[in-house]
Order: C-alpha cells, then structure tokens, then sequence
C-alpha cells in the first residue's frame, strides 16, 4: 500500500484538485425597502462567500452590491387593484420568464425580498423542482389570516422575520422561521440628534414642529390628506408658532399632496406655517416634537426616532367593511410601536375615527403634555434595542444554512 500512496501524492502535488465553483444565489425585490434589505445581504453573504454570484431582480442599491439584475426592481413596483390589473399580462410573463431563467441557472438558493404577491408564486414554483427558497420579510400574519403561514411554509424552506413575535406564529403551523432583527434598528443611533436634524431643516431651536406623513402611495393620500391638512390647521390655530413639515416620499406622493392642498379650504390658514420636503423623512421626524402620520412602516421609524405619534389610517369602506364582517383582522391594535410594546402607547385613529377634529385634539394632547411625551422615548429605545440585532449579518446565516455541502458543478 505504501508504494502506491507516494506516486498518488505526487499526481495530487501536480495536479491539484480544482477549487469548487462559486456559490450562486438568485434574488429578487420588488421596491426601494426591499432592494436595501437585499444590498445588505449580498454584502454579508459576499463576506461568507468571496466569489459567490447573484443574479435576479433588485434596484440600484442591489447592483452596487454585486447583482447581475436581469429585471429592475420598478418593474414590480405595481400597487393597488385596477393598476395590478392593467399590468397583470407583463407581470405574469416577467414571472413566467424569470422562474424559468432562474431554474436553468441553478442557484444554491433563492431568495424572495418582501413582494409576497409576486415572490411566493415563484418561490413555490422552485421550491416544487428542487431549489432551496427564503422569504425575507414576513407579511403580517400577527395582524390578519394567520393560516397563511401554511401557504408561506409552501413556498419558503426559510422565512427571515423582522420582528420578534413572528417566528412563534409559524412554529404553530410547522414552518421553519428565524428572527434577524431589522435594518432600520441597526441603522437608525440609539439617541437621536434632535438639534442637529432641526439645524439641518433650518428650524428654530425653540418653536414646536409637527411631522406630517399622510403616506408614502398616492392611494393613501388621496385618503387621508384632507384629514391631515384640516387637522394640521386646527394645529397651527391652537399654537400660532408651530411649523408643519410635510416630507413626500416622491414625485407622485408629492404632486397628490399639493393638489389636495390646493382644494382645501383650511389650505390658507396652513400655508405660512407649512414646508412641503421632498424625501428626508427621517430628518423631519427627528426633528419634530410630535408626528402625525399613516399606519405602516414609517411609524417604526418614528418610534425609532423616539418621537411621540398619533397614527391614523383609512381604508376604502368595502374593504373594511368585508374584513370586520369575515373576522380577517386578528388584532385590535394596528401601528407597529403598539404592537411590539403589546399594550397601546401611542393613540390610533383608524377609519371613522380619522378626522381632522380627533387628530388634532390627540396630537395637542401630545404637544401640551410633556411628562407624557417624555415617557416615551425609554419605552421606544427598549423596544429598538430588541430589534437591534444586526439583522443583515444574521439573515446571511440563515441564507448560509440551507446551502448545499458543495456548490453545484
């Protein structure tokens, strides 16, 4: 045995076993939260894996990062019914295409970045013909329909979830979830620089400043605008020195926003105290002493900022009224600060409740109580802290797991 190990050794010596080829990984994300959310991850994925490649759909951030983007993430970008409607033929050829191009790639993993609508069907599709799948970013099965947590389960060997109470949901339904935190907490600094936000708005140190958000889609502020402008100038009549800083999430939120403003009758009062920003949202609210904003993600980030909030929000009435009337909703409480601090310690003024009248009295009560407002800020940065866990670093992980012992050939 002896005499045959050395010529072995010395054919090893001189011709040495080819490295294994690069790990592959395709994704895809749908609008700019996502596309940071999967820049981050190719970034700590790269660290795990120097040389990997990654293709699919994703925004500018993504293909910094490394992607090959076959699609822009704008071509997902598609919100409310009669617009999914008008694209549906080129969102259901893109999915076709894109599935296919994926399977004859043969990536180590696929990864779906929030977009469930569109990202579960093809996460499906694949996982069915042998790909590992990860759905990162959970849809909000705490608030409503918590069985599609099953469905998910279906689609994904993996969900990353932002949030601390979500894994234990799908553990009830058999599905493999991990919590990684969320980027916005890591992010975002423990204490923020109120004084430097205000001198970087151009803002007077002493005077107080209210942070309007009606909504980040044109549908939104088409709904809640008027509500906001009204309750905005009841604001400014009560306090004649406060300033209004409306920040526009773009173009088209912005251009919706002013022509509510232009129609509305309480616009004149409004307008010395009014500043309408386009972007820098997370400037004005850290700048703001109270900010009245719609329910969704941005009031994660004012709690975040550890400023005191009202939240409102409207639906269009056949659809609240089907998701009272079929039980859909699983929560009595819907903004994101209320439901990780599990009891409700900012106001909520949703559907009928959302009118300039009520918003106005709970963001004065706000603005007119300091102890009250002060309380605040410890309760939202132990709620940060928990969420504060270097999640891009922890999803790579969890992408890592499922990855197969060699890379294909």
């Amino acid at each position: 045995m002896n005499a045959t190990a050395a010529p072995d050794a010395a054919i090893d010596d001189i011709f040495p076993a080819p490295p294994p080829p690069p790990r592959r990984f395709a994704l895809v994300a749908g609008e700019a939260s996502g596309d940071l959310l999967g820049a981050g991850l190719i970034a700590e994925l790269k660290r795990r894996h120097p040389g990997a490649l990654f293709v699919g759909v994703g925004g500018e951030q993504m293909r910094q990062a490394g992607l090959d983007a076959w699609y822009d993430a704008s071509e997902l970008a598609v919100m409310g019914l009669s617009e999914v409607l008008r694209h549906l033929p080129r969102l259901l050829r893109l999915r076709r295409d894109l599935r296919k191009r994926v399977l004859d790639w043969k990536p180590d993993v696929f990864i779906g970045i929030d977009a469930p609508d569109f990202n579960l069907g093809v996460e499906r599709w694949l996982k069915q013909r042998g790909v590992k799948t990860v759905h990162y970013v959970s849809p909000s099965v705490w608030a409503w329909r918590e069985k599609r947590a099953e469905k998910i389960g279906r689609s994904a060997d993996r969900v990353l979830c932002l949030f601390p109470m979500e894994p234990a949901i799908y553990e009830r339904h058999g599905v493999d979830a991990r919590f990684v935190g969320h980027p916005l907490a890591d992010e975002m600094p423990l204490q923020p620089d109120r004084d430097e936000a205000r001198m970087r708005l151009g803002l007077d140190d002493e005077d107080p400043v209210l942070a309007l958000l009606p909504g980040s889609r044109v549908g939104e502020i088409e709904r809640l605008a008027d509500d906001f402008i009204g309750a905005a100038a009841r604001l400014r009549a009560a306090e004649p020195r406060l300033s209004v800083v409306a920040p526009m999430a773009n173009a088209g939120a912005r251009a919706a926003f002013e022509r509510k403003l232009a129609a509305h009758p309480d616009a004149a009062a409004l307008r010395p105290a009014l500043y309408v920003t386009d972007g820098g949202a997370r400037t004005v609210m850290t700048a703001s002493d109270v900010v009245l904003l719609a329910s969704g993600t941005a009031t994660l980030e004012a709690m975040l900022a550890k400023r005191p909030m009202v939240v409102a929000y409207k639906v269009a009435p056949l659809t609240y009224t089907l998701v009272k009337r079929l039980g859909m909703l699983k929560v009595d409480t819907y903004s994101l600060p209320n439901v990780l601090a599990g009891e409700r310690v900012v106001p909520e003024l949703m559907q009928h409740d959302c009118t300039p009248d009520k918003l106005a009295d709970a963001t004065l009560a706000l603005l007119r109580d300091p102890q009250r407002a002060a309380a605040l800020p410890t309760r939202f940065a132990a709620i940060h802290q928990s969420l504060r866990r270097d999640a891009s670093a922890r999803a790579a992980d969890a992408v890592a797991d499922l990855l197969p012992a060699h890379a294909h050939a």
